[in-house]
Order: C-alpha cells, then sequence, then structure tokens
C-alpha cells in the first residue's frame, strides 16, 4: 500500500486551524485537513485518512505543512501535487508529493520546524496600516526596536522547560522543548521579522514569544525578562498572545539529524529542500503568503 507524503501550503485566514472539527450536529467546520481529506477523496477515488504534521491554528498560514496519506491505489506521483490542488479551494495548494516509506509518520519523525512572525510597525500619517497583505502581518503602532528583540529572543535558544510561555491549557505532559534558533530582522524598514526554529511547540508558544519580544522591542520589559520566564515557568511575566495572522509555518525538517544541512550558518527562513539531498525540509519561499 504506497503511502503519499505531501507539501502543503495555505492562507489560513478563512479556516478554523488545520485540525478536521465536528460540530455537535454532525456538520464540519472548515478546515485544512477536510478540505485536503475531501480532494484526497476525488482524486484517488477511495477513502483515506490524511495526518498533519503541525495542527496549526485558526488564522495561521503555512508554506511547509507536511502530511501524508496511505491508498491501496498506485497514483502516478509527478501528477498527485496538481491532481489534488485542481480539486482544492483557492486559498489551498499541494506544491509537491512524493512516495516515502509505510511507516512515515509526519508527526512523530519530525526532527525540528521553523515558524516566522511579521510585524507592520508605525501609524498615519508616517505609516498606513497594512492593506493588500493585512492577513499575513501583525500591525502595531509602535517603534520596535529590533536590537532589543534580538538581544531577548537569543535568550530562549536551548533547552528549557517553556510552559511560561504556553496557554495554560495546553494539553502536555512535557513542557521540555528545544529552541534552535531565535532571530530579528528588518525585511524593510517599517516591518520586523521573527523566526524560530524549534524541535517543537506548545501550544500558542510562538505567538507569545512574539509578544514577549515585542514589549521588549517597545522598551516595556527588560531583556533579562526572558531568563526569568524560563526560570519561573510564570506566564503572568511574558507577554500577550499576539493575534495568528502575523505567523507562518516555514518549514518542517526530517532526517537522521536534528536540523537541516547547512542550519545554522543559513538564515532559518532561507533552508529549502534543494538544500538537503533528501528532501527532509519543505520549501520555504517559493510560496510565501
Amino acid at each position: 500500500m504506497p503511502r503519499y507524503r505531501l507539501q502543503v501550503a495555505y492562507d489560513g485566514t478563512d479556516f478554523h486551524g488545520w485540525q478536521r472539527q465536528v460540530r455537535s450536529d454532525g456538520t464540519e467546520l472548515r478546515t485544512v485537513q477536510s478540505v485536503l481529506q475531501n480532494a484526497v477523496r476525488k482524486t484517488i477515488r477511495e477513502p483515506s485518512s490524511v495526518v498533519g504534521a503541525s495542527r496549526t491554528d485558526s488564522g495561521v498560514h503555512a508554506v511547509g505543512q507536511v502530511a501524508a496519506f496511505s491508498s491501496d491505489r498506485v497514483f502516478p506521483i509527478e501528477k498527485m501535487a496538481r491532481a489534488l490542488t485542481s480539486r482544492l479551494p483557492e486559498d489551498v495548494q499541494v506544491t509537491h508529493a512524493e512516495i516515502v516509506a509505510d511507516d512515515f509518520d509526519p508527526i512523530k519523525t519530525a526532527r525540528s520546524k521553523c515558524y516566522r512572525y511579521d510585524f507592520a510597525c508605525g501609524q498615519p500619517p508616517d505609516v498606513w496600516p497594512p492593506l493588500f497583505d493585512r492577513h499575513v502581518v501583525f500591525r502595531t503602532a509602535y517603534d520596535l526596536d529590533p536590537s532589543l528583540m534580538a538581544e531577548a529572543g537569543i535568550r530562549f535558544i536551548g533547552e528549557h522547560d517553556f510552559a511560561g510561555v504556553a496557554q495554560k491549557h495546553h494539553g502536555r505532559d512535557n513542557t521540555i522543548r528545544t529552541i534552535y534558533a531565535c532571530t530579528i530582522t528588518r525585511p524593510s524598514p517599517r516591518r520586523v521579522r521573527l523566526e524560530v526554529v524549534g524541535s517543537g511547540f506548545l501550544y500558542n508558544m510562538v505567538r507569545i514569544i512574539a509578544g514577549t519580544l515585542l514589549e521588549a522591542g517597545r522598551g516595556r520589559i527588560p531583556v533579562e525578562r526572558v531568563d526569568e520566564i524560563l526560570s519561573t515557568q510564570n506566564r503572568r511575566l511574558a507577554g500577550q498572545t499576539l493575534p495568528p495572522q502575523g505567523l507562518c509555518l516555514r518549514w518542517i525538517h526530517y532526517g537522521d539529524d536534528p536540523l537541516p544541512r547547512g542550519f545554522p550558518e543559513k538564515r532559518p527562513d532561507d533552508l529549502s529542500e534543494r538544500d538537503d539531498p533528501d528532501g527532509s525540509v519543505t520549501p520555504a519561499e517559493e510560496m510565501s503568503p
């Protein structure tokens, strides 16, 4: 029975997240998993369960989600991505497909992930709010100091108990995670970009890290606050949970090593599938929202 691995990109604006959700009356909310599963059923002409690597929340975007399903039917792999995309709504695309080992599990075998959070800074008349990309960036009226944000972000790197930057009801017994990179860049004069690479993430963890760095960038908290958050696991010391629209899942790495080849010499968001001969990192730039 062939097993297929998919690379999925989507605009999360009009979705209730990745994971399939059924109401009490039996109707379904619009989720990425649901529409993708329907497209798979129509394409291979048999029911099949689609499993995704990351359960992104409502409003969160992705260019590097990884999903997998198995089928009794052998489908021409070179046509799979195009066939599935033709049966998907315009806010979802399957950008790559390949046949993998029968035991491939996109959740359990993932070694690291990269998320990005984009900020738009300033207010009229100097800077007008984002218009055409307003669904993929978080707007703040405040000027942010990227150097302070970067100094605070570095303190998240390493293996820590990240309970202090997770929602209270995160549903995990173990809150120990490893952050490999937490970088701040300025892609344009009024934009600030956070990129976080980690072994895994707790519920709302990246959005709370982003909210904490926002406060550091405004000068409202000292950069040393991060050390206190990590040592005490006190959620009240961290920043707010920022809205989902600025967040995007960039890539997921699979393989023998915990990180893709070229890391950390290359910036987290510059890594692509073509950098790794086993295709363990999904492309990050081809379909950026």
